[in-house]
């Protein structure tokens, strides 16, 4: 069974969503990343870039295949996990603690409401 917490927004793409005051932080869920098993590299994105909804800002590469990350709605990147560069292992093991992606601004805060919700990402991955 995948971890899933509550408090969090989710995608069929298997992102996480966070909502921290005026900007929202971004993840991989542990579906995601059992999925992908070992991670050995991530090709972060710039601080500034802008993302439309559902567009690609990073991959994440694993022994088993590279894979892309979207953005699960339109913002400014605002902050890079830098320390993924060289831990990339903490997308495995703490996928919802220091494993977190990026930070954005989004152009529309209210557009989290229609993300997924935990019971809905759990059914959408079937547990």
């Amino acid at each position: 069974m995948s971890e899933v917490p509550e408090g969090l927004f989710y995608t069929k793409e298997h992102e996480w969503i966070r909502v921290d005051g005026d900007e929202v932080v971004i993840g991989i869920t542990d579906h995601a990343q059992n999925a992908l098993t070992d991670i050995v590299y991530i090709e972060l994105p710039e601080v500034g870039q802008v993302c439309e909804d559902m567009g690609e800002f990073a991959i994440v590469e694993s022994v088993k295949s590279a894979s892309p990350i979207f953005a699960p709605l339109a913002g400014e990147i605002t902050a890079v996990n830098d320390v993924l560069e060289d831990e990339p292992e903490l997308m495995n093991q703490e996928p919802y603690g220091s494993g977190w992606i990026i930070r954005m601004k989004l152009d529309n805060a209210d557009a989290v409401s229609g993300l997924m919700s935990p019971a809905d990402y759990k059914a959408e991955i079937g547990e």
